[in-house]
């Protein structure tokens, strides 16, 4: 299974909902279309989970431009297969970056049991723990944010909506929300509510 082709996605023409559910389903509706609308601008494909516009490449037929989605994004399983195990400690997904830290730092983590690496890794952990799902509220609103901006952006109380939505106004974002075209708010409401969920 491809996630990425099954991760949920909107396409819209204008402040118009075309088309709702996986990528794949909605890029085969965009292509379908021959990717404009009905006024002859381009439609707007929108990623659920992260509020990113997606430029697809739409020409041809709908096998065609699925064809190229699928090389775009492969499955999992079509990736390179893995090297054989070697000898020794399992990776355990660990990836190599690196970190620039100064002098007193570095001395610090030496002395530490199990050595520096593991010593980074408990204290992202323990950040993690203390953020009690903060960072995932604010990056649930960036993502509402940035569809918002992308559907929204010259509409009137886009400035406000957006300040009531980082300031966690609920009540004052819903209102903002009612004001514009039906299926913009409603999408925008539908991220709020799959967040929550």
């Amino acid at each position: 299974m491809n996630d990425t082709l099954e991760a949920p996605h909107a396409l819209f023409a204008g402040n118009r909902l075309l088309a709702r559910g996986s990528l794949q389903d909605v890029v085969q509706e965009a292509a379908a279309r021959a990717g404009v609308g009905a006024d002859g601008r381009p439609l707007l494909l929108l990623d659920d989970r992260s509020g990113q516009t997606l430029d697809v490449d739409l020409r041809g037929d709908a096998g065609t431009v699925l064809e190229r989605l699928r090389a775009r994004f492969p499955a999992a399983d079509d990736k390179a297969t893995p090297a054989p195990r070697e000898r020794g400690r399992p990776r355990l997904g660990v990836v190599a970056r690196e970190v620039t830290l100064l002098p007193r730092h570095w001395e610090w983590l030496a002395a530490q049991p199990g050595g520096a690496s593991q010593a980074l890794r408990r204290l992202v952990e323990e950040a993690r723990r203390r953020e009690g799902g903060a960072g995932e509220l604010r990056q649930r609103r960036e993502a509402q944010y940035r569809a918002m901006l992308a559907l929204a952006g010259d509409l009137p109380g886009f400035e406000e909506a957006s300040r009531a939505l980082f300031a966690g106004d609920e009540a004052a974002f819903a209102g903002f929300l009612r004001q514009w075209p039906a299926d913009v708010g409603d999408y925008l409401a539908s991220l709020s509510a799959q967040g929550a969920g």
